[in-house]
This record gives C-alpha cells, structure tokens and sequence, in this order.
C-alpha cells in the first residue's frame, strides 16, 4: 500500500462545506494509515464560477483543520494543453468525434424521448456523420460502447453495474474548445497515479463514464469508495437552512479542529462504539472498509458535546491565541492583564465553544459597568455594605497565592460575620464580573489579581452607596 496515492479535489467554486472536509479528512486519514500520497487538486475549470476567494477558502480551511497535503496544490486549467492532446488522440483512434447539433436541437430531442418514456440521452445523431464543416461550431463527444455494461466494485457500496445502453455520448470538448469535468478528472487523476478515488457519493453516475475514458485512453482504472451523503436534521441534504456549512463558519463560531476532525469522522465510520479519537488514534484505525453505506445526519449537540470536551482538556495556552480573535471582535485587544491564559483555566469546565467562552471572559477585561440588580436585591443594603467592607480589607492584608487559599480565606470571613457562604459569595461574585454567572470566587480572584479584584469590590460598594 505504500502506493496508494488518493486526492482531494474541490472545485473553487464556494467555501469548503463540511461535507467536502469530510471527504478530505478521510483521504488524508487513508493516506497516513497507509504511509500513502495525499494530494491536492483545485478543479478550476468552471472558468465562469471559479474564484480566488473560493480557492483561498478551501485552502484556509484545509490548513484550518491540519489536512496538510503531500503533493499540491495543483489546478485543473494549468493543465488545458494536456486535455487537448488526449481530446485529439481519441479523435485519431475514432473515439471520439465532432457534434454539430444546436442546443435548441438537442432540448427538442430530450423533451420527445422524455414524452415516449426513453431515457433522454443523446442519440448520436453526429456519431456517422459523414460531412465535416469544421469551421463551424460544434463540440467534440466521446463515443462509448452501446452494448454490455460498466461495473466497478466499491470499497463502500459494493459492485455496481450500468448498463451501457444507458449511457451516452458524453461531451469531452465545449465549443469554446475547453475539456469538460469528467474527461480532466480522468487524465488528471491517471496522470497523478491515483490508486484510489475516494468522493462523495453524488459521483456515483460519473463513474462509469469515467471508466469508459479510462480505458479508451488505455490507462489503469483506479478503485473506487463513495461515501454517502450527510443529511440534515430533517434528512434532506445539508444546506444553509440546517445551519452553517462552512468550516471556517464553524471556525468562527468557535469551535476547535480537532473537535470537527472528531466529529466528520465519526459521520459514518465506526470504529466500536468509540467516540473521541486523537489525531493519532484515528490514523491508527481509520479504514475505507468500515466507512457504512447510509447517509449520516448532522447532530450539532453532538458536535457542541465534542467541542466541549477538547475546550475542557485543551492547554490554556494555546486556547489562548485560538481565543484571541473572539476577543478581539467584542473590543479586547489585549490580553496580557490578567494573563489569558489563567483567565482560560478558569472557564474550560463550562463553556462549549469559544465564542461563549469569550463573552463569558469580557469581565476580566472590562471593569463591569452595571451589575445584576435583581440578585443584588435579594439582600439588604448594610449586609452589602458589611460583606464588601470585611472582604475588601481581608483580601488586601492577606498574602494568598493560590485559589484555595482564597477560597479558606472566604470562609473565615463568613465565620467571623456570622454570614453563610451564599450570603458572601453571591455579592462578591457580581462586584467582580456583574453577574451571578461567572466562575468561583478564588478562580476569579486569582485570575485578575488580589488588587485589582479588591479595586473592583470598592468600586461595587460605592455604586452601592451612591
């Protein structure tokens, strides 16, 4: 297998959707597991909706996710010559030959085998023809076989057949003379060495005319695994509507690779009733073979679940800098005090992607403003008062450097009020942040420091005052 070559190859024509991720997460993992070639292919020949932003999207959310590749990135159109010759050889072996007929012939000729109940294939028309007015419009079509049939066993679904009778005369060449989609997949994946053509399986009707090329043109067909689709909530094919597709969408909502790679990985492979698998365990199991035939459904709960495993176990240093962007999109650019990192350790337990936890860590940042007046009403103004006053002056006579000791710190000064710890903690925590809903008090402390945690307990006693 150390000859396995496999390849991505979207075309730039949108964002890298989770769909097409998935099929380049299981090339990359099919390729590592077998110390294979990964390679890269942009399908650019869709000159009219090829973009740059679309292959710069596709190439930011590949890197995004760490499916770095072995050979590429190469583009389709930078192959135009190449086409053309193959386009040329099929036509000197009668393989192919030149179509005249209009687009207005070829609806009408469409919608009467559709009214007779005949497949609406092209009906070869030009295929004898005999006069060649080569200085007028046409396009070149590939001459398949009428009879027998084309079949390929798939390492997912397993052997398929088509008749060849249903199959047509597929158009290789336009009339502006550039190739069409199935006829570069096929010289470039020959020409690449492909071994095996791993895609989703939208493909499956593409692919026995692309074994018809592959022989004609007299080169090895390669083996073939389509993986089903990924269905929506409502088992419709996912799009916008089920919400968002991209993956530097979910990147900006927060979520972190390893936690996708995670999740599409486990969007129809199986491996036991395992659930989390590190980079390294999923090269180490991952095969084509287990890959299930029935489309996958999008669970984004069981993505957010994942997302908050990896946030709860990550190194707070590198949530740091994955984190900063967040911040940095709701007004917080720096971040050196208090130190991110010790901010993140404080929020890992709680929050399921980095867009909560960066509204969650705003506080820290921002001196809070106003604070929660309804929990604030639950006690009376002198125990307010009294409870900011003793801690206030504990904490600045007191030398703690870790958040236990904070937290012992806390209770000796409930035992010396005579409060219980809800009747402290509870104000404490909303003179800190604003709200009952932040992390522990000696968490919180730590994070900011004791001076500027006690600054902010004055500065709630005096709003309180005033």
């Amino acid at each position: 297998m150390s000859d396995l070559r496999v390849r991505f190859a979207p075309s730039p024509t949108g964002y890298l959707h989770v769909g097409g991720a998935r099929t380049a997460l299981f090339n990359w993992l099919y390729a590592h597991h077998f110390g294979g070639t990964f390679i890269l292919r942009i399908e650019d020949t869709d000159t009219e909706r090829s973009t740059q932003q679309s292959v710069d999207a596709i190439l930011q959310g590949m890197e995004w996710l760490g499916l770095d590749c072995d050979e590429g990135p190469f583009f389709q159109t930078d192959n135009f010559p190449l086409y053309k010759q193959h386009v040329q050889k099929l036509l000197e072996e009668g393989k192919a030959y030149r179509c005249w007929c209009k687009p207005e012939e070829l609806e009408a000729k469409r919608e009467a085998a559709m009214a007779e109940g005949r497949k609406p294939k092209y009906d070869g028309t030009c295929r004898h023809r005999q006069d060649q007015p080569l200085d007028q419009p046409h396009v070149i079509r590939f001459k398949a076989p009428e009879e027998g049939e084309t079949a390929f066993d798939d390492l997912i679904k397993g052997r398929i057949a088509f008749p060849n009778a249903e199959l047509d005369d597929l158009i290789i060449s336009r009339t502006d003379g550039t190739p069409t989609y199935n006829f570069c997949v096929v010289i470039d994946d020959a020409l690449m060495r492909i071994s095996h053509v791993i895609r989703g399986d939208d493909h499956v009707n593409n692919t026995p005319r692309q074994i018809q090329l592959y022989e004609a043109l007299g080169y090895p067909v390669p083996i073939f695994a389509h993986v089903p689709m990924i269905l929506g909530s409502d088992k419709a094919r996912l799009s916008k509507r089920h919400g968002a597709t991209s993956v530097i969408a979910y990147r900006d909502m927060g979520y972190l690779p390893e936690a996708l790679n995670n999740y599409l990985v486990r969007l129809g492979w199986s491996n036991g009733d395992d659930e989390i698998f590190s980079r390294e365990e999923m090269v180490q199991k991952f095969d084509i073979a287990n890959v299930g035939r029935s489309p996958s459904v999008f669970n984004p709960d069981k993505l957010n679940w994942l997302n908050a495993h990896y946030i709860k176990t990550g190194d707070p240093a590198r949530l740091a800098e994955l984190l900063k962007p967040h911040l940095a999109s709701r007004g917080v650019t720096d971040t050196t005090a208090p130190d991110l990192a010790g901010v993140i350790s404080t929020l890992q337990e709680r929050a399921q992607t980095l867009e909560e936890m960066a509204e969650r860590a705003l506080f820290y940042y921002q001196v809070p403003q106003s604070y929660d007046e309804a929990a604030l009403a639950k006690f009376e103004k002198p125990h307010l008062a009294a409870v900011f006053t003793a801690v206030a002056a504990k904490l600045s006579a007191a030398a703690i450097t870790t958040a236990a000791e904070c937290d012992a710190l806390f209770k000796e000064i409930c035992t010396e009020g005579g409060w219980k710890m809800p009747q402290v903690g509870q104000p404490v925590r909303i003179a800190l942040s604003g709200s009952t809903q932040a992390p522990g008090i000696g968490e919180i402390v730590m994070a900011l420091g004791v001076p500027e945690a006690v600054a902010r307990i004055q500065r709630a006693k005096a709003a309180l005052a005033g």
